[in-house]
Protein backbone atom coordinates (compact mmCIF):
# COMPACT_ATOMS: atom_id res chain seq x y z
CA UNK A 1 0.00 0.00 0.00
CA UNK A 2 2.59 2.28 0.67
CA UNK A 3 4.47 1.69 -2.59
CA UNK A 4 1.33 2.29 -4.49
CA UNK A 5 0.85 5.86 -2.66
CA UNK A 6 4.38 6.43 -3.56
CA UNK A 7 3.96 5.89 -6.92
CA UNK A 8 0.49 7.76 -6.86
CA UNK A 9 2.52 10.39 -5.85
CA UNK A 10 5.90 10.83 -7.72
CA UNK A 11 7.04 13.55 -9.42
CA UNK A 12 6.76 11.47 -13.00
CA UNK A 13 3.53 11.11 -12.87
CA UNK A 14 2.52 14.51 -11.49
CA UNK A 15 4.19 15.54 -15.06
CA UNK A 16 2.61 13.01 -17.09
CA UNK A 17 -1.16 14.53 -15.53
CA UNK A 18 -0.06 18.05 -16.56
CA UNK A 19 1.35 17.41 -20.07
CA UNK A 20 -1.96 14.62 -20.95
CA UNK A 21 -4.25 17.73 -19.97
CA UNK A 22 -2.57 20.14 -21.87
CA UNK A 23 -2.54 18.09 -24.51
CA UNK A 24 -6.45 17.63 -24.34
CA UNK A 25 -7.42 21.25 -24.04
CA UNK A 26 -4.69 21.67 -27.24
CA UNK A 27 -6.55 19.23 -29.37
CA UNK A 28 -9.66 20.40 -28.30
CA UNK A 29 -9.27 24.35 -29.40
CA UNK A 30 -8.53 22.45 -32.47
CA UNK A 31 -11.28 20.99 -32.93
CA UNK A 32 -13.06 24.28 -32.30
CA UNK A 33 -10.90 26.72 -34.84
CA UNK A 34 -11.43 23.65 -37.74
CA UNK A 35 -15.35 24.07 -36.60
CA UNK A 36 -16.12 20.71 -35.68
CA UNK A 37 -17.64 22.34 -32.41
CA UNK A 38 -19.97 25.06 -32.41
CA UNK A 39 -18.92 28.51 -31.36
CA UNK A 40 -21.28 30.70 -29.60
CA UNK A 41 -21.22 34.53 -30.21
CA UNK A 42 -21.72 37.00 -27.32
CA UNK A 43 -25.20 38.91 -27.29
CA UNK A 44 -23.38 42.46 -27.66
CA UNK A 45 -21.65 41.27 -30.92
CA UNK A 46 -24.40 39.94 -32.79
CA UNK A 47 -26.58 42.80 -31.84
CA UNK A 48 -23.64 45.11 -33.11
CA UNK A 49 -23.39 42.55 -36.40
CA UNK A 50 -27.23 43.19 -37.09
CA UNK A 51 -26.65 46.81 -37.12
CA UNK A 52 -23.70 46.15 -39.31
CA UNK A 53 -26.02 44.52 -41.82
CA UNK A 54 -28.53 46.94 -41.72
CA UNK A 55 -26.55 49.84 -42.33
CA UNK A 56 -24.06 47.87 -45.14
CA UNK A 57 -27.99 47.60 -46.78
CA UNK A 58 -27.67 43.49 -46.82
CA UNK A 59 -31.52 43.19 -46.13
CA UNK A 60 -32.32 45.54 -49.21
CA UNK A 61 -30.60 43.44 -51.81
CA UNK A 62 -30.64 39.99 -50.58
CA UNK A 63 -34.42 39.58 -49.67
CA UNK A 64 -36.59 39.14 -52.15
CA UNK A 65 -40.00 41.13 -52.34
CA UNK A 66 -41.91 37.75 -51.15
CA UNK A 67 -38.73 35.63 -50.24
CA UNK A 68 -37.58 34.78 -46.65
CA UNK A 69 -34.84 37.10 -44.96
CA UNK A 70 -31.83 37.90 -46.59
CA UNK A 71 -32.00 34.20 -48.72
CA UNK A 72 -31.74 35.97 -52.16
CA UNK A 73 -33.05 36.11 -55.62
CA UNK A 74 -34.00 39.84 -55.47
CA UNK A 75 -32.61 41.01 -59.35
CA UNK A 76 -30.64 43.99 -59.83
CA UNK A 77 -31.44 44.95 -63.34
CA UNK A 78 -27.69 46.70 -64.67
CA UNK A 79 -26.42 47.74 -68.15
CA UNK A 80 -24.43 44.94 -68.09
CA UNK A 81 -27.30 42.59 -67.24
CA UNK A 82 -29.36 40.61 -64.71
CA UNK A 83 -27.81 40.00 -61.78
CA UNK A 84 -29.27 38.21 -58.89
CA UNK A 85 -28.44 38.40 -54.94
CA UNK A 86 -27.05 35.19 -53.39
CA UNK A 87 -28.74 33.73 -50.62
CA UNK A 88 -26.44 34.55 -47.32
CA UNK A 89 -28.37 33.05 -44.62
CA UNK A 90 -25.91 29.87 -43.08
CA UNK A 91 -27.37 27.03 -44.88
CA UNK A 92 -24.68 24.91 -45.62
CA UNK A 93 -25.36 24.30 -48.72
CA UNK A 94 -27.04 26.70 -50.46
CA UNK A 95 -25.81 30.37 -48.74
CA UNK A 96 -22.88 30.87 -46.54
CA UNK A 97 -23.01 27.97 -43.35
CA UNK A 98 -20.12 26.20 -44.62
CA UNK A 99 -17.58 28.86 -45.07
CA UNK A 100 -15.14 30.15 -42.63
CA UNK A 101 -14.52 33.33 -41.12
CA UNK A 102 -11.37 33.85 -43.60
CA UNK A 103 -13.46 32.91 -46.45
CA UNK A 104 -15.96 35.08 -45.56
CA UNK A 105 -13.49 38.32 -45.32
CA UNK A 106 -11.64 37.21 -48.36
CA UNK A 107 -15.61 37.57 -50.25
CA UNK A 108 -16.34 41.11 -48.16
CA UNK A 109 -12.83 42.50 -49.38
CA UNK A 110 -11.54 41.04 -52.04
CA UNK A 111 -14.32 39.76 -54.07
CA UNK A 112 -13.47 36.08 -54.34
CA UNK A 113 -15.74 32.87 -53.73
CA UNK A 114 -14.30 30.47 -51.02
CA UNK A 115 -12.96 28.19 -54.27
CA UNK A 116 -11.22 31.26 -55.70
CA UNK A 117 -14.17 32.52 -58.15
CA UNK A 118 -14.20 35.87 -59.09
CA UNK A 119 -17.23 37.75 -57.86
CA UNK A 120 -19.02 40.12 -60.08
CA UNK A 121 -18.58 44.21 -58.67
CA UNK A 122 -22.56 43.80 -58.51
CA UNK A 123 -21.65 42.68 -55.33
CA UNK A 124 -20.32 45.44 -53.84
CA UNK A 125 -16.64 44.49 -52.68
CA UNK A 126 -15.05 47.56 -53.95
CA UNK A 127 -16.68 49.21 -51.18
CA UNK A 128 -16.11 46.88 -48.79
CA UNK A 129 -12.51 46.90 -48.79
CA UNK A 130 -13.17 49.35 -46.75
CA UNK A 131 -14.45 48.14 -44.06
CA UNK A 132 -12.83 47.33 -40.69
CA UNK A 133 -11.28 43.57 -40.49
CA UNK A 134 -13.52 43.78 -36.73
CA UNK A 135 -16.72 44.73 -38.47
CA UNK A 136 -16.91 42.52 -41.32
CA UNK A 137 -16.73 39.95 -38.74
CA UNK A 138 -19.42 40.91 -36.42
CA UNK A 139 -21.22 40.78 -40.07
CA UNK A 140 -20.35 37.29 -40.04
CA UNK A 141 -21.40 36.34 -36.61
CA UNK A 142 -24.87 37.99 -37.00
CA UNK A 143 -25.35 35.79 -40.37
CA UNK A 144 -24.63 32.76 -38.54
CA UNK A 145 -27.40 33.42 -36.04
CA UNK A 146 -30.28 33.77 -38.36
CA UNK A 147 -32.30 30.66 -39.38
CA UNK A 148 -30.70 28.86 -42.44
CA UNK A 149 -33.15 28.79 -45.43
CA UNK A 150 -32.74 26.32 -48.22
CA UNK A 151 -33.32 28.06 -51.20
CA UNK A 152 -30.76 27.86 -54.50
CA UNK A 153 -29.09 30.63 -55.81
CA UNK A 154 -30.49 32.19 -59.42
CA UNK A 155 -27.73 32.19 -62.42
CA UNK A 156 -27.35 35.64 -63.68
CA UNK A 157 -28.64 36.85 -66.77
CA UNK A 158 -25.76 37.93 -68.89
CA UNK A 159 -24.46 38.51 -72.23
CA UNK A 160 -22.13 35.48 -73.52
CA UNK A 161 -18.70 37.82 -73.28
CA UNK A 162 -19.41 38.24 -70.01
CA UNK A 163 -19.80 35.16 -68.24
CA UNK A 164 -15.82 34.54 -68.34
CA UNK A 165 -15.10 35.42 -65.03
CA UNK A 166 -11.34 35.08 -64.77
CA UNK A 167 -11.63 38.58 -66.99
CA UNK A 168 -12.33 40.14 -63.77
CA UNK A 169 -9.24 40.33 -62.55
CA UNK A 170 -8.14 43.01 -64.81
CA UNK A 171 -11.10 44.61 -63.34
CA UNK A 172 -9.60 44.19 -60.36
CA UNK A 173 -6.31 45.11 -61.25
CA UNK A 174 -7.91 48.50 -62.05
CA UNK A 175 -10.78 49.39 -59.71
CA UNK A 176 -9.89 47.28 -56.82
CA UNK A 177 -5.95 48.69 -56.72
CA UNK A 178 -7.36 52.22 -55.55
CA UNK A 179 -7.34 53.56 -51.91
CA UNK A 180 -10.14 51.29 -49.67
CA UNK A 181 -13.06 54.09 -49.75
CA UNK A 182 -13.17 53.95 -46.19
CA UNK A 183 -10.35 55.80 -45.40
CA UNK A 184 -9.59 59.32 -45.20
CA UNK A 185 -6.97 61.44 -43.73
CA UNK A 186 -9.61 63.70 -42.02
CA UNK A 187 -8.93 65.15 -38.69
CA UNK A 188 -12.75 65.60 -37.86
CA UNK A 189 -13.86 62.30 -35.84
CA UNK A 190 -17.45 63.06 -37.29
CA UNK A 191 -16.58 63.30 -40.76
CA UNK A 192 -14.08 60.41 -40.49
CA UNK A 193 -17.20 58.36 -39.06
CA UNK A 194 -19.53 59.78 -41.98
CA UNK A 195 -16.95 59.14 -44.92
CA UNK A 196 -16.85 55.14 -43.48
CA UNK A 197 -20.81 54.85 -43.59
CA UNK A 198 -21.10 56.96 -46.65
CA UNK A 199 -18.11 55.23 -48.70
CA UNK A 200 -17.54 51.64 -47.20
CA UNK A 201 -20.47 49.87 -45.34
CA UNK A 202 -23.49 51.75 -47.11
CA UNK A 203 -21.42 52.06 -50.19
CA UNK A 204 -23.73 55.27 -51.73
CA UNK A 205 -21.32 55.63 -53.99
CA UNK A 206 -22.06 52.33 -55.90
CA UNK A 207 -25.44 54.21 -56.86
CA UNK A 208 -24.75 57.93 -56.75
CA UNK A 209 -21.44 57.86 -58.83
CA UNK A 210 -21.65 57.32 -62.33
CA UNK A 211 -19.58 54.67 -64.26
CA UNK A 212 -17.53 54.13 -67.41
CA UNK A 213 -17.70 52.03 -70.13
CA UNK A 214 -16.03 48.91 -67.72
CA UNK A 215 -19.02 49.25 -65.03
CA UNK A 216 -15.84 51.09 -62.44
CA UNK A 217 -17.14 54.09 -60.77
CA UNK A 218 -15.54 57.73 -61.75
CA UNK A 219 -14.16 58.77 -58.85
CA UNK A 220 -13.40 62.67 -59.67
CA UNK A 221 -17.74 62.73 -60.20
CA UNK A 222 -18.15 60.12 -57.16
CA UNK A 223 -21.68 60.97 -55.94
CA UNK A 224 -22.52 63.42 -58.32
CA UNK A 225 -25.19 61.13 -59.68
CA UNK A 226 -26.03 59.38 -62.45
CA UNK A 227 -28.54 58.64 -65.72
CA UNK A 228 -27.89 54.96 -65.45
CA UNK A 229 -28.48 53.71 -61.92
CA UNK A 230 -29.66 50.53 -60.55
CA UNK A 231 -32.90 48.86 -62.96
CA UNK A 232 -32.36 52.13 -65.27
CA UNK A 233 -33.45 54.90 -62.54
CA UNK A 234 -32.00 58.55 -62.12
CA UNK A 235 -30.19 58.39 -59.14
CA UNK A 236 -29.63 62.20 -57.62
CA UNK A 237 -26.30 64.10 -57.68
CA UNK A 238 -25.69 64.55 -53.32
CA UNK A 239 -23.02 66.62 -53.48
CA UNK A 240 -23.60 70.48 -51.79
CA UNK A 241 -23.53 71.96 -55.62
CA UNK A 242 -26.59 74.07 -55.04
CA UNK A 243 -27.79 74.19 -58.94
CA UNK A 244 -27.80 70.43 -59.42
CA UNK A 245 -27.04 68.92 -55.72
CA UNK A 246 -28.49 69.46 -52.45
CA UNK A 247 -26.09 72.83 -51.63
CA UNK A 248 -29.60 74.15 -50.73
CA UNK A 249 -30.06 71.81 -48.00
CA UNK A 250 -29.66 72.71 -44.45
CA UNK A 251 -27.99 70.14 -41.93
CA UNK A 252 -31.54 70.12 -40.41
CA UNK A 253 -32.89 69.08 -43.60
CA UNK A 254 -31.13 66.71 -44.28
CA UNK A 255 -31.22 65.21 -41.25
CA UNK A 256 -34.80 64.62 -41.36
CA UNK A 257 -35.05 63.31 -44.77
CA UNK A 258 -32.25 60.56 -43.66
CA UNK A 259 -35.12 59.75 -40.55
CA UNK A 260 -38.28 60.21 -42.37
CA UNK A 261 -37.66 60.26 -46.37
CA UNK A 262 -39.33 63.93 -46.46
CA UNK A 263 -37.62 66.71 -47.97
CA UNK A 264 -38.26 70.32 -46.49
CA UNK A 265 -40.95 71.51 -49.51
CA UNK A 266 -42.79 68.68 -48.52
CA UNK A 267 -41.63 65.57 -51.00
CA UNK A 268 -40.84 62.22 -50.36
CA UNK A 269 -38.30 59.83 -51.37
CA UNK A 270 -39.80 57.15 -53.57
CA UNK A 271 -39.00 53.52 -54.81
CA UNK A 272 -35.56 52.26 -54.15
CA UNK A 273 -34.67 55.37 -51.98
CA UNK A 274 -37.75 54.71 -49.90
CA UNK A 275 -36.18 51.08 -49.00
CA UNK A 276 -32.89 52.84 -47.81
CA UNK A 277 -34.86 55.11 -45.79
CA UNK A 278 -36.90 52.65 -44.27
CA UNK A 279 -34.52 50.03 -43.97
CA UNK A 280 -31.15 52.01 -43.79
CA UNK A 281 -30.82 55.62 -42.52
CA UNK A 282 -33.71 55.79 -40.25
CA UNK A 283 -32.33 52.71 -37.76
CA UNK A 284 -28.93 54.38 -37.77
CA UNK A 285 -28.30 55.94 -34.43
CA UNK A 286 -28.49 59.38 -34.50
CA UNK A 287 -24.90 60.30 -33.88
CA UNK A 288 -24.74 57.92 -37.38
CA UNK A 289 -27.00 59.95 -39.06
CA UNK A 290 -25.36 63.37 -38.16
CA UNK A 291 -21.96 62.16 -39.41
CA UNK A 292 -23.74 61.24 -42.52
CA UNK A 293 -24.53 64.64 -42.89
CA UNK A 294 -21.46 66.27 -41.76
CA UNK A 295 -19.83 64.01 -44.34
CA UNK A 296 -22.28 64.72 -47.34
CA UNK A 297 -22.42 68.15 -46.94
CA UNK A 298 -18.70 68.52 -46.55
CA UNK A 299 -17.66 66.90 -49.95
CA UNK A 300 -16.36 68.74 -53.04
CA UNK A 301 -20.08 70.61 -55.36
CA UNK A 302 -20.20 69.26 -58.73
CA UNK A 303 -22.30 70.21 -60.93
CA UNK A 304 -23.95 67.52 -62.93
CA UNK A 305 -27.92 68.07 -64.31
CA UNK A 306 -28.32 64.45 -64.90
CA UNK A 307 -29.58 64.92 -68.56
CA UNK A 308 -26.68 64.43 -70.39
CA UNK A 309 -27.81 62.28 -74.01
CA UNK A 310 -30.80 60.56 -72.54
CA UNK A 311 -34.22 61.77 -73.01
CA UNK A 312 -35.69 63.96 -70.55
CA UNK A 313 -37.31 62.14 -67.61
CA UNK A 314 -40.24 63.33 -65.90
CA UNK A 315 -39.49 61.54 -62.60
CA UNK A 316 -38.28 64.09 -59.76
CA UNK A 317 -34.66 62.90 -59.84
CA UNK A 318 -35.07 62.86 -55.77
CA UNK A 319 -37.65 59.96 -56.07
CA UNK A 320 -34.80 58.13 -57.97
Amino acid sequence: MRLRAARACSPASGILGVISGLARGLILLCVILAGAVPVTHGAALLERGEYLVRAGGCTNCHTDEQGAFLAGGRALNTPFGTFYAPNITPHRRHGIGAWTDAEFLRAMKAGLAPDGTNYYPAFPYVAYAGMRREDVLAVKAYLDSIPPVAQPNRPHQLPWYLRFRPGLWLWKWRYLSLPAPGTTRDTDPLRQRGAYLVNALAHCGECHTPRDWFGGLIDARRHAGTVNGPDGDVVPNITPDRKTGIGKWSNDDLLFYLQTGLTADGDSAGGPMAEVIDNITSRLTKADQQAIVRYVLSLPPIENSLQSSRAKTERDPYEY
